[in-house]
């Protein structure tokens, strides 16, 4: 498989983002002094900086979302087609994906799954494993007729089968 190459500005920049997301959210304020509820015309009202908050929070997701990407998609050039629907294979890359949408998504407190996030499960699938097929049968429901059928015989048996029961225990015979 395919290294990471991990180098020291986009641990920087990484640790910029981080940093960038806590002081959008309010966690990590220097010299933020708590405010009433009397606060003057001057102050934006708390809702606007929620919004801002979250736009911040959906950008930043976004970037890195796409970052997940494209180390899975560096991932995956080292996977022959032939390998392409092998589980042993694609079960590392398609694990690393996924677990970096959901743990970017849970950091960020996005929201997992998410429409963003199904994006790049769905393009995966469209462009690495739409040719793979199932070895055994796929199994599928019965037409709603067929169902209805085979659910309301039974139903209709049972009191047939009782009514039976009781009339020949009626008999008075001692059975041998």
């Amino acid at each position: 498989m395919a290294r990471r190459a991990q180098t020291g500005s986009g641990r920087l920049s990484r640790g910029l983002l981080l940093l960038w997301a806590l002081l959008g959210t309010g966690l990590c304020q220097a010299g933020a002094e708590p405010e009433g509820f009397n606060q003057d015309a001057r102050t934006s009202p708390p809702v606007a900086a929620f919004n801002w908050t979250a736009q911040l929070v959906e950008e930043t997701y976004t970037n890195i979302t796409q970052k997940c990407w494209e180390f899975f998609v560096d991932l995956m050039r080292n996977v022959t087609a032939s390998e392409l629907c092998e589980w042993k294979v694609i079960s590392r890359p398609y694990s690393l994906l996924q677990a970096c949408l959901e743990d970017w998504a849970d950091h960020l407190r996005y929201g997992y799954p998410n429409a963003l996030a199904e994006q790049y499960i769905f393009q995966s699938h469209h462009r690495y494993f739409h040719n793979c097929t199932l070895e055994h049968q796929v199994y599928f429901d019965p037409p709603e007729d067929v169902l209805l059928a085979m659910i309301i015989a039974p139903i209709c048996l049972i009191p047939f089968l009782v009514t039976l029961v009781i009339w020949r225990s009626k008999d008075g015979k001692a059975q041998p």
